[in-house]
């Protein structure tokens, strides 16, 4: 007779097993991005590891969690096609350079649209630079129309990119990061999850 618990428990081993794959090819391609941007190293794992604790505190479910946490990882994945000239340049970018920089995140859906267990993470990826009023990039998106990763994921990329030294500037404090959110809740970014990014922040728990 089939011993269907041993059957159970033998598929359940194996969907860990795979899961545990997929996450190390993500942070693979994760480390790899920071490793050739050098500015931004550790800004990934950093970035993925606020989104899914906003994500949580705001009870998105489990599945919800890990696109998320996939997609914060691989938010960047689309600067593989910048070249270095543009992508280290340490003055600001012309206006040609400027336009080739805003479709990395066209680079990155086209590169990880085929690939089946990524498709519910794309939306961070694609729409992270899309704001709140409108003025983001790459398709202007507004508001709501923005999808609800994305809009989650923007605060938690801008307020580290602030928090971080770079050639032109140095790193700002997480107070005046904070307040920058404050002010721009309702402008650049979603007026609710900047509240809650802003409450979980000051109440200790980062």
């Amino acid at each position: 007779a089939l011993d269907y618990n041993s059957i159970y428990f033998d598929l359940q081993k194996a969907y860990l097993d795979l899961e545990l794959s997929y996450q190390a090819t993500i942070e693979g391609w994760s480390s790899a991005i920071d490793f050739r941007d050098e500015e931004t190293e550790g800004h990934s794992r950093r970035v993925a590891a606020l989104t899914i604790a906003l994500a949580a505190k705001l009870g998105a479910s489990k599945d919800e969690i890990t696109f998320i946490h996939r997609g914060a990882l691989l938010h960047d994945v689309g600067k593989i096609g910048i070249p270095d000239s543009i992508l280290k340049k340490a003055g600001p970018l012309d206006e040609k350079e400027w336009m080739l920089m805003r479709r990395h995140p066209y680079i990155a859906n086209e590169m990880l649209a085929g690939i089946p267990y990524l498709k519910p993470s794309l939306d961070i990826p694609l729409y992270h630079h899309e704001r709140w009023d409108g003025s983001g990039y790459p398709e202007g998106l507004k508001g709501e129309t923005i999808p609800f990763a994305a809009r989650l994921f923007a605060i938690i990329d801008v307020f580290d990119a602030l928090t971080s030294d770079r050639p032109y500037r140095k790193a700002w404090t997480k107070e005046a990061a904070l307040l920058y959110i404050h002010d721009q809740a309702g402008k650049l970014f979603d007026p609710k999850l900047s509240a809650s990014f802003l409450d979980m922040m000051k109440g200790g728990d980062r």
